[in-house]
């Protein structure tokens, strides 16, 4: 037949088809998409996750072409229990990951036979639907048709997840829709073409049923989300959400209260005031000037309480880019009590917004600028940590002023701690790395720089540092209490000892992106994170 022929079953059916095309690359976008997310969230280094999972999913999905070739009769009947499976295992997909990484070792290999369960079915039956559409339309048109509703398909769940999908349903709840639809899509043609299926009702019994399942798994995902969890936490989880941006989780054992965020731990109530006073009270102390400061991150409002030790402090903007984080930091009770209700202190305005954007576009000058976001495990991130960042904030500093940036543990991650100093030294004459204990999440760094004139010496004297340090610290003792700080230990915070001590790195920038693969190699994800949470 040529190709410009048209077969006369010119009807419905073809129409259907295409829809069932374009929902099909909606459900197989949003399966990549989830399983990225998910292993980024439990493994860390999003980039690789994401690119190893799109890479192994499009691969299954040529293997599934291939293996198409084999399917020769009852097309119709292969599309439609294909599509039965792809539902099933693909709304079952973040329920079977949290298993894997829950109560098993083996979640790299399940997630591997998930991505080649999905991928291959959808590359068979994209294939599949091309030559069952062949047989209403032209050969060419088919081609054609199949292939720009695929497309546009994907445009639109590349769309939804981040949007719409993710921050409102969870990674859940997002599977079992995503699965549903699938299902739907098996009813719909198991209908269509109910007089051409030999198996017409064990078809739609079938889908039907695993449709009820998954409405269950909907109706009920809090309740897995949450079962599930709690192997991932030592304590109770008191609040769990998935934002725009982040899954929140906050979890109580006795009077230790702690705040993870896609599974690392951010804080605990136990000993958190060690990290802030150490955070805050060294650049404040060292500032010609305290009257503006800027704190980027620090959604929870313990850098805000400290800040607001000084009086001389009037005005505080603060930017975290997630509003669901600054409003635990202002309304829910654990956290008034932790940052004594500084988030509703009239000095403090909140700016929800990127913090690369915001320093951008302000035109403020600020006496200190404390950053307090986390660690630089992805590209998003590690902008936040490059020369081009440091040399905006820099614009944005006061004469005399300082800055100061977590920069994760020296001990830990000493390349990627490094390399953040060296990147810091590379826009700011004058800088001074430090570190503190703090038990919840062991070896602490920052690294502090300050403005000074042009032409100014700018020669760090560590001893001179110190004893200003002492002598301001003294003075505000007389009239704020430390729980943590002192005089006599402030020589300790400059100390490295040799096997934290100074490594050669590259400065980090926004086209090489060094700290991240240095921040990577570092950390044991399948370890530290579970048993140590690091700060990230």
């Amino acid at each position: 037949m040529n190709e410009n022929t048209v077969p006369s079953q010119k009807n419905i059916k073809s129409p259907i088809l295409l829809i069932s095309v374009f929902i099909i690359a909606i459900c197989g976008i949003l399966y990549e998409l989830l399983i990225s997310t998910i292993s980024s969230y439990f493994q860390g280094s999003s980039i690789l996750h994401f690119s190893i999972i799109i890479g192994l999913f499009l691969s299954f999905m040529g293997v599934g072409s291939y293996l198409s070739r084999f399917i020769q009769k009852n097309l119709l009947g292969w599309f439609i229990q294909l599509e039965i499976i792809l539902g099933i295992v693909g709304g079952l997909s973040t329920l079977i990951l949290y298993f894997a990484f829950s109560l098993t070792p083996y979640f790299y290999g399940i997630t591997f036979l998930v991505i080649g369960i999905l991928g291959g079915i959808i590359g068979v039956e994209i294939p599949l639907l091309t030559r069952i559409v062949r047989n209403y339309e032209s050969l060419r048109q088919a081609v054609s048709d199949v292939l720009s509703f695929d497309y546009f398909g994907a445009l639109l769940a590349s769309l939804l997840f981040p949007l719409i999908l993710l921050p409102n349903l969870g990674t859940m709840k997002t599977a079992f829709v995503v699965g549903m639809l699938n299902i739907s899509v098996a009813i719909l043609n198991t209908w269509l073409f109910r007089k051409e299926l030999k198996n017409f009702s064990f078809l739609f019994g079938l889908s039907w049923i695993s449709m009820v399942g998954l409405i269950a798994g909907f109706i009920f995902s809090f309740q897995l989300v949450s079962y599930f969890e709690q192997f991932l936490y030592r304590d109770q989880i008191i609040y769990s959400k998935q934002t725009a941006y982040q899954k929140l989780v906050l979890t109580k054992w006795n009077q230790d209260t702690r705040l993870f965020i896609n599974g690392n731990l951010q804080f605990s109530s136990q000993d958190e005031y060690r990290y802030h006073e150490a955070l805050v009270h060294i650049p404040m102390l060292l500032s010609e000037n305290q009257e503006k400061v800027l704190i980027l991150g620090g959604g929870d409002g313990m850098a805000v309480r400290e800040v607001l030790k000084y009086e001389e402090v009037q005005k505080i903007d603060l930017v975290d880019l997630d509003p669901e984080m600054t409003r635990l930091g202002e309304k829910h009770p654990i956290f008034q009590k932790l940052n004594k209700k500084s988030m509703l202190n009239p000095k403090l305005k909140v700016y929800n917004e990127d913090a690369y954007k915001f320093l951008e576009n302000s035109s403020e000058y600020y006496s200190v600028i404390i950053i307090d976001l986390p660690d630089p495990h992805e590209t998003s991130l590690g902008k936040l940590y490059s020369k081009s960042f440091y040399g905006i904030l820099k614009k944005r500093l006061a004469m005399g002023g300082t800055f100061v940036t977590q920069s994760t543990s020296p001990y830990y991650a000493p390349r990627a701690f490094w390399c953040i100093n060296k990147t810091v030294e590379s826009e700011f004459d004058y800088t001074l790395p430090y570190r503190t204990y703090v038990p919840a999440f062991g070896e602490w760094g920052f690294n502090l720089g300050k403005k000074t004139p042009q032409g100014s010496t700018n020669s760090l004297v560590l001893s001179k540092e110190i004893e200003t340090l002492k002598l301001n610290l003294a003075k505000k003792k007389e009239t704020t209490d430390f729980r943590y700080l002192n005089e006599n230990m402030l020589e300790i915070l400059f100390y490295f000892d040799e096997d934290t001590k100074k490594i050669e790195t590259n400065i980090n920038k926004l086209d090489n992106q060094s700290l991240i693969h240095y921040y990577e190699k570092s950390w044991d994800y399948s370890n530290i994170k579970k048993v140590q949470g690091p700060r990230n």
